[in-house]
């Protein structure tokens, strides 16, 4: 299996996508070589700040902790995503801006935590084919990248400061894979309605979760969920001098969540109007084989 990477240097770096391509080998994906990791450093750019944000020694033992808390508690590696997305947000500290850039994914996972990766995404094998680690998880777009997803997912799961919704999120494999790169979860009070429906058991099922994202992207072709249920307004402030506070913040906990930006949460009446017009659209959404449950229980 891929190992710890053997050179690890003082700081994060970026990893243009074109260098990154390089070390996509067929055993790196297949899980049975190591990246070289000192010729993988020679390719690298540096972070454009100086600051603590940039240690990279943190994120390791972040990718190292998650793959024990799973292994120690018999979890399965999908349930790493709950605890590491919280941690990986607050410990990196991004405006999205900087978040933007592949590069320090592409880092993440090919210079820090190639073995994460791979413990992670390497799926079981099936009809004796070799099993491979998608190529996207170690270089990819946002809702699809190993750490990306998980930052983003953080990002936009969040309720302010609360990192709460953002664990009940990741929790759920289709909310990852189906909510996140859809353009409505950036309205705050939709992605925490979206969430509630999820924490009240509304909705229960990967395919019912598929159902619920489908029609709430659907409806707001016709329905401007920001009118209906605004949002308040964001303030950078908050955000900034969460960033500020990296210089002297405690390492992660790993038992208690972080707290993210002093940011107010998204209005409740928001969120309660969207949870309530949600779980409407989900009682007429089609859902695969609804129909031949609810004719075996007689519903």
């Amino acid at each position: 299996m891929t190992g710890r990477p053997s050179h690890f240097p003082e700081r994060l770096a970026l990893l243009p996508n074109a260098e990154a391509s390089e070390f996509l080998t067929e055993g790196l994906l297949t899980g049975r070589e190591d990246v070289p990791s000192i010729k993988l450093n020679q390719v690298t750019e540096p972070l454009p700040h100086t600051d603590r944000r940039g240690d990279l020694q943190p994120i390791r033992d972040l990718a190292e902790d998650a793959m024990a808390y799973c292994q120690n508690s018999g979890l399965k590696a999908t349930q790493a995503d709950a605890w590491l997305a919280p941690r990986l947000h607050a410990a990196l500290r991004l405006t999205r801006r900087e978040a933007a850039d592949p590069g320090l994914w592409n880092y993440l996972a090919l210079g820090v935590a190639p073995d994460y990766v791979v413990w992670r995404h390497l799926p079981e094998p099936k009809d004796g084919k070799v099993a491979k680690v998608a190529a996207d998880r170690l270089r990819g777009q946002y809702h699809k990248q190993a750490f990306a997803r998980l930052w983003w997912a953080a990002e936009l799961f969040r309720d302010g400061s609360d990192y709460g919704p953002v664990v009940m999120a990741c929790g759920n494999q289709d909310i990852l894979n189906t909510a996140l790169r859809a353009s409505v979860i950036n309205h705050r009070p939709t992605a925490q309605a979206i969430v509630r429906l999820v924490e009240n058991e509304v909705v229960t099922t990967g395919r019912e979760v598929n159902a619920l994202v489908g029609a709430v992207n659907a409806s707001a072709a016709t329905l401007m969920y920001d009118v209906i249920a605004p949002d308040s307004e964001r303030e950078f402030r908050p955000l900034v001098d969460w960033i500020d506070e990296a210089e002297t913040a405690r390492q992660v906990s790993r038992n208690a969540l972080p707290v993210g930006p002093n940011e107010a949460p998204a209005p409740q009446i928001s969120v309660e109007t969207l949870a309530a017009y949600f779980a409407d659209l989900f009682a007429d959404a089609p859902v695969r084989g609804r129909d031949a449950e609810e004719a075996e229980t007689g519903e």
